[in-house]
């Protein structure tokens, strides 16, 4: 039997003892299992759409987890002659940077995700079998019977969380990895039962921004190319979201030159008359039927029209299918996304491509200017002063904002506030963005996020020392993990969903470039349109504009406002004493109140499906594993 939103793909990590055996036989026959020496299971997996690569040398072993199957002679290659962490992190330095890695070494067990944040480790401690790990979550409260924690809870309600907090699991107990981090796991020393706890240690740095534009765009074109090719290198019939940006034309095009038989694209048709999203996609079906060959055939388009697309907060009972690791503020847009993944199933694609990363990696943010300030203010002053006539930024407060010292850990102490925030016109050049506490939270909800964003303050470190460098890194990291959505919302529709641009080499890549090169107030992402030219034709990286959907979230407030009035009735947050159900189903009968233009009610719509999903979220009957190799 199982339960909406049961985890369809994960893996778990487990000790070399009675115990962790024991541990195994919890959790559904896993698909693929890797031993310890001893025999008893070490890695179980069940995979939906990835792969699980493994090859052992005596009691050494590696393990990844990732879009392809690594061939052994690869695996090899990275084992042999790796006597230690750093040697081996060297070797996988040669891959794509998608994979969770699983490795023992010298009788030590390490894992770790991708340091862009796509894949993440979790651990646990289990009362028998110690210190348990997995990708998921989910899957490690169900091993431990660990409780949601109110606190995270209270957090998931403000539109994005910065870092370190991002890292506050949702169930007591339960710990994340930070990203760029990896977990080691000590064997037992002989004649012991319980090895030493856990250890994080760091894996990874961002390369300097050394390289020129010209440089830096070979680098950053070789990594999607090579990122696209681990993901659907070899297939017959793919997809790609065609949305009629920059980034999503880029991948369209790395995709065609991969040469499948048949290529997808899907367009969802805005109902905006003003939006130029569907006549760049045209063009950009156009100019590759145009150059179409017998190995590059053209393209099959397809337009989804307006008026089948739903609103914004249509369909909210849907949400139970999936169970992600957090509630993540795209949910409101679920039944948008369901309808163009089974638009792209339908076509008989084996694997969907979309562009999100890309305004992460390649539009940068302002903050950057901070970075560059230090060492060349006059170009920094120059650059800045072109971004804010087009903003709209005052002078002496952008001025103030540049020489503003600040560090971090008293910038997260006050991040979170009462008060409005005038966004439109606020010089954002901090380690991040101040936020709102909303005027539905109750006074315990803003108690706990107020409490967790002092204890955060206390012990914070930045990402990087730098301003512009951290935000950057940060925000990678925060669309990595509301990508998440796109992956489970495609297992439940059955076709496997990727996002290239979140690959660690082309994070790297991008990161390696000067920052004056890599970000212009004058030129709409330099860097990607460098990088692709010769791939994608010249009069597609010309455009400089890009859609927003926000009309369509206010008018998913109308148009769904009686699916919102019984969200809010018996609402399980209003039940942890979160929000105030009374306000809430007010603003369900005033959509176009004052209160939804100046404060986003998405995240917290998120929260509350996310917890209706997690309360019954696993099978009653369980099944034991097996025990034969992957």
């Amino acid at each position: 039997m199982k339960m909406p939103g049961l985890p369809r793909d994960y893996f778990v990590v487990l000790p070399d003892s009675v115990a962790g055996h024991a541990v195994a036989g919890h959790l559904p026959a896993p698909d693929a299992t890797v031993v310890h020496p001893s025999g008893r299971p070490w890695v179980l997996a069940r995979p939906l759409f990835r792969k699980v690569s493994h090859l052992r040398r005596g009691d050494d072993a590696l393990v990844l987890i990732g879009p392809d199957r690594v061939p052994d002679a690869v695996l090899s290659g990275l084992l042999e002659g790796a006597r230690d962490r750093a040697a081996l992190e060297r070797r996988l330095t040669r891959l794509p940077g998608l994979y969770h890695v699983v490795a023992r070494l010298s009788g030590e067990t390490w894992i770790r995700g991708t340091a862009s944040g796509l894949r993440r480790i979790y651990h646990a401690p289990h009362t028998e079998a110690g210190t348990i790990a997995s990708d998921r979550p989910a899957v490690l409260a169900h091993l431990t019977g660990a409780p949601l924690d109110d606190g995270a809870l209270a957090l998931r309600m403000l539109d994005f969380l910065p870092h370190p907090l991002s890292r506050r699991v949702l169930w007591r107990g339960v710990h994340e990895t930070g990203a760029g981090y990896g977990l080691a796991l000590p064997a037992a020393a002989p004649g012991t039962a319980t090895a030493p706890g856990p250890r994080e240690y760091r894996w990874w740095e961002p390369p300097p921004a050394e390289l020129s534009l010209a440089e830096g765009a070979r680098g950053v074109g070789d990594a999607v190319a090579a990122s696209v090719r681990a993901h659907v290198g070899g297939l017959d019939r793919i997809s790609c979201e065609l949305s009629g940006g920059m980034d999503s034309t880029s991948l369209t095009f790395a995709a065609r030159a991969t040469g499948p038989e048949t290529l997808s694209l899907l367009t969802v048709a805005a109902r905006d008359r003003y939006s130029e999203d569907e006549t760049w996609a045209r063009r950009a079906v156009e100019e590759a039927a145009n150059r179409s060959t017998p190995e590059a055939p053209a393209p099959d388009h397809h337009v989804i029209p307006a008026d089948r697309a739903p609103y914004f907060y249509a369909d909210l009972a849907s949400t139970a299918a999936e169970l992600n690791d957090e509630p993540l503020p795209v949910a409101p847009g679920r039944a948008r996304a369901h309808l163009l993944l089974s638009a792209a199933h339908a076509t008989g694609s084996r694997y969907h491509l979309t562009g999100y990363g890309g305004d992460e990696l390649f539009l940068g943010l302002p903050h950057a200017y901070q970075d560059l300030f230090h060492g060349n203010p006059f170009t920094a002053w120059n650059h800045l002063s072109g971004l804010r006539h087009q903003l709209g930024w005052p002078l002496l407060p952008t001025v103030k904002a540049l020489l503003d010292r600040s560090a971090f850990p008293r910038w997260i102490a006050g991040a979170v506030t009462a008060e409005l925030q005038p966004l439109s016109r606020t010089p954002l050049l901090s380690w991040g963005v101040r936020q709102s506490l909303r005027p539905w939270f109750t006074d315990h909800a803003n108690a706990l996020i107020t409490e967790e964003f002092r204890a955060a303050a206390e012990h914070a470190e930045p990402i990087h020392p730098w301003r512009g460098r951290h935000v950057d890194i940060d925000a990678v990291r925060m669309g990595a993990r509301h990508f998440q959505a796109m992956e489970d919302i495609g297992m439940t529709v059955g076709l496997p969903v990727a996002a290239p641009f979140y690959d660690d080499r082309v994070l790297e890549a991008t990161l390696a470039v000067r920052l004056e090169e890599r970000i212009s107030p004058w030129r709409y992402k330099p860097l990607l349109a460098e990088a692709m030219r010769g791939v994608v034709p010249d009069a597609l990286l010309a455009r400089t504009t890009k859609d927003h959907m926000s009309s369509d979230e206010h008018q998913g407030l109308r148009e769904h406002a009686p699916e919102l009035a019984e969200l809010w009735t018996g609402s399980r947050l209003a039940e942890h004493g979160l929000v105030d159900a009374r306000h809430l189903l007010r603003l369900a009968a005033e959509p176009f109140s004052p209160v939804l233009v100046e404060h986003s009610i998405s995240s917290t719509v998120a929260g509350e499906t996310w917890l209706r999903t997690a309360e019954n979220a696993w099978p009653t009957s369980q099944l034991t594993p097996t025990t034969s190799e992957a």
